[in-house]
């Protein structure tokens, strides 16, 4: 996709340890922990007002910390701002375009006011627009460009000098699924060549596809860090999904399914539909032996099931769940900083 201009940095990437941002009397980031490894994708998960921009934004330079501090591939983010200014590159959640400007004419003005000469930097915005699918729309001023070409485009202008470390604060914001996908193919082959990128999203299919561990961060904290098996199994050994045939007998299925998996069982929008995440006292063959008893009695009182399913609690679950606890504890601690904050 470019040119390497230095060689792929190892060891972390970022190194962050209680970082703290206040905005008047709102601690908007309340003691920030996060490691991330060079070359990998960091998940950074959590709802809209969590405090994720404002993290990243502390991490790329843009914002002092109140308190904690962080190292990007060893530098200071305060001390040594203008050293990290020159590892990191950002995309915020808008694309920061002139969209008087043509794709490539934007291209080569970036590139120009990185320090390239003329020549390199239509040679690079050339390279870059046909990496991206681009090259039919070059010409094109961006403010006739849809919204997945934007967000290539502003991606592409991101990593014009090849960066060591990208931050991508919610790169697929608005965006229809196909153009998500352009989108996370672009990811993809930026790790590729070495680069390490911290993603930020609210979508939790996205930090599914593309991190290899994601922090969830809610009301400031970090509240779970991990891989995806590792959220995944925080909150329980799976979920069994079924779908009724006879939305009438929901009721009965639900009171048969909470007695015999011993779990809360949510109704889902599909009125034949229902989902309990079971618990993990047992592990995974527990958790099937428990469900194969529910169907057994299900079918027992004549109820019958279309479809039945038992898997891993999905990305979403592990949040609701997470947040969930969160919530609990801060009610049953209101005098504590946590219940505070919350």
């Amino acid at each position: 996709m470019a040119d390497r201009t230095r060689a792929p940095l190892s060891g972390p990437a970022i190194e962050a340890a209680g970082l703290v941002k206040t905005f008047g009397g709102d601690r908007a980031v309340d003691g920030v922990d996060l490691t991330v490894q060079a070359g990998t994708v960091y998940g950074v998960l959590g709802p809209n007002g969590a405090g994720k921009t404002t993290t990243v934004k502390m991490l790329a330079t843009l914002l002092r910390p109140d308190g904690g501090q962080a190292r990007i591939f060893g530098h200071d983010v305060v001390r040594e701002a203008d050293t990290v200014r020159g590892l990191v590159s950002l995309t915020g959640q808008y694309a920061s375009l002139d969209e008087d400007l043509t794709g490539q004419e934007n291209l080569v003005l970036l590139g120009r006011l990185t320090g390239l000469p003329k020549r390199a930097a239509k040679e690079r915005a050339g390279r870059m627009l046909e990496a991206f699918a681009l090259v039919d729309a070059a010409g094109r001023q961006v403010r006739n460009y849809s919204g997945g070409m934007r967000r290539r485009l502003d991606i592409a202008a991101s990593i014009l000098s090849t960066p060591a470390l990208l931050f991508l604060d919610e790169p697929t914001t608005g965006l229809d699924p196909r153009s998500r996908n352009q989108v996370w193919e672009v990811v993809r082959a930026i790790v590729e060549l070495g680069t390490t990128v911290l993603l930020t999203t609210q979508y939790l299919d996205e930090a599914d596809q593309l991190a290899s561990r994601i922090a969830v961060i809610d009301k400031g904290r970090v509240i779970a860090e991990g891989t995806k098996g590792e959220l995944k199994a925080s909150v329980g050994a799976g979920s069994v999904h079924l779908r009724l045939r006879d939305p009438g007998q929901r009721a009965e299925a639900e009171r048969v399914l909470a007695l015999h998996l011993a779990a809360e069982v949510q109704l889902d929008p599909d009125p034949v539909a229902l989902t309990a995440r079971v618990g993990d006292a047992d592990g995974d063959r527990g958790a099937a032996e428990r469900a194969s008893r529910a169907l057994a009695e299900l079918a027992r009182r004549g109820i019958t099931v279309d479809t039945f399913a038992l898997g891993q609690p999905s990305l979403d679950e592990v949040f609701l769940a997470l947040t969930d606890r969160r919530a609990d504890a801060a009610t049953a601690s209101p005098g504590t900083k946590e219940g505070a904050a919350a």
